[in-house]
């Protein structure tokens, strides 16, 4: 019985070690969602709480990824940190005249991490140099370390986004992003 009790007292301590490392990394990332929702009120208070994406990037994005039904998806920041993490910050803005749901293959096809909800779960980087991929993380559940909870868009609103991956080499500043359903980007790391 004891046994029973310590492992599960173990995994809580896993799953709130794994929220608080979360909400630290997002806090420390900051968000790419101040170029387009300025406007939106309901969004402006998302940009409150993210003030370090203000540096220039928000004129600019990194890249550009066209989805299905005008979807687009806009990359601002790809922030490496001294945990061995990236985390890419983005908008993924409705340029359709309709309403549009996010596809469902953006969660990817893992079980694990379609169980969780609609995400950015299947976003992969591709360091072509290096000949590898990353995938984006995931919890000790499971649950990937993207933006979930993904649906509808209205017509010219936008949702900030974020995914975080483990970091390549150093020496690699440049790296392929690939969303399912979106068309694939080049984009540059800093940090």
């Amino acid at each position: 019985m004891s046994i029973r009790i310590t492992a599960k007292a173990r995994r809580g301590m896993v799953a709130l070690t794994a929220v608080a490392g979360l909400a630290l990394g997002m806090a420390g990332c900051g968000g790419g969602d101040d170029d387009k929702p300025k406007p939106s009120s309901s969004t402006s208070k998302d940009s409150g709480s993210k003030p370090s994406a203000q540096e220039g990037q928000a004129e600019t994005p990194l890249a550009e990824l066209r989805g299905t039904d005008g979807l687009l998806l806009q990359i601002t920041s790809a922030e490496r940190d001294a945990g061995g993490f990236i985390t890419v910050n983005g908008t993924v803005k409705n340029d359709g005249a309709e309403s549009v749901v996010i596809p469902p293959q953006t969660s990817g096809d893992e079980t694990e991490v379609i169980k969780h909800g609609p995400s950015l779960g299947g976003a992969t980087l591709v360091d072509a140099k290096g000949k590898k991929r990353y995938y984006v993380l995931r919890d000790t559940d499971g649950r990937p370390l993207t933006t979930t909870g993904l649906g509808n868009l209205e017509a010219g609103q936008t949702l900030p986004v974020f995914m975080q991956f483990p970091a390549p080499p150093a020496s690699t500043v440049e790296i392929d992003l690939q969303v399912p359903t979106f068309s694939s980007g080049t984009i540059k790391i800093s940090g």
